[in-house]
C-alpha cells in the first residue's frame, strides 16, 4: 500500500518502511507524528481519492534533524565590476514511515 501526503508545501509518495527528508517539522527525535493531509491511497484493491479518504492517516517516526548540502548562488554582471555570492543550507527532518491507515470505509 502507498499514500500521497502533503507536508511543507510538497507532495510525497510514501510506502511503509521508507525513509525520506521533508521540510523541518517541530518534533523531537524518536517521536511519533501523524499526517492527516492525504491526497491518495493506492494498493492491491485499487486507488482511493476524495471523500473515500476520510480518516486516513500516515504514521511516521522522526529519525532526526539536519541541514542539507550548501547550494551556491552567484550573481555576476560582466564588464560591470559586480559579483555577488551567497549560499543556503535548507533545514530538514528525516522521517521513517511506520504505518498507513485507510480510515473509515463508508
Amino acid at each position: 500500500m502507498y499514500a500521497v501526503l502533503v507536508t511543507g508545501g510538497k507532495q510525497y509518495r510514501v510506502m511503509e518502511g521508507e525513509t525520506l527528508r521533508v521540510e523541518l517539522l517541530e518534533a523531537d527525535a524518536d517521536s511519533e507524528i501523524t499526517f492527516d493531509n492525504i491526497l491518495m491511497l493506492g494498493g492491491s484493491d485499487g486507488v482511493k481519492l476524495g471523500d473515500a479518504l476520510k480518516g486516513a492517516l500516515v504514521r511516521a517516526k522522526v529519525v532526526g534533524h539536519g541541514r542539507a548540502d550548501k547550494i551556491k548562488i552567484v550573481k555576476f554582471r560582466r564588464r560591470k565590476h559586480h559579483r555577488k555570492q551567497m549560499g543556503h543550507r535548507q533545514h530538514y527532518t528525516e522521517i521513517q514511515i511506520t504505518g498507513i491507515a485507510a480510515g473509515d470505509k463508508k
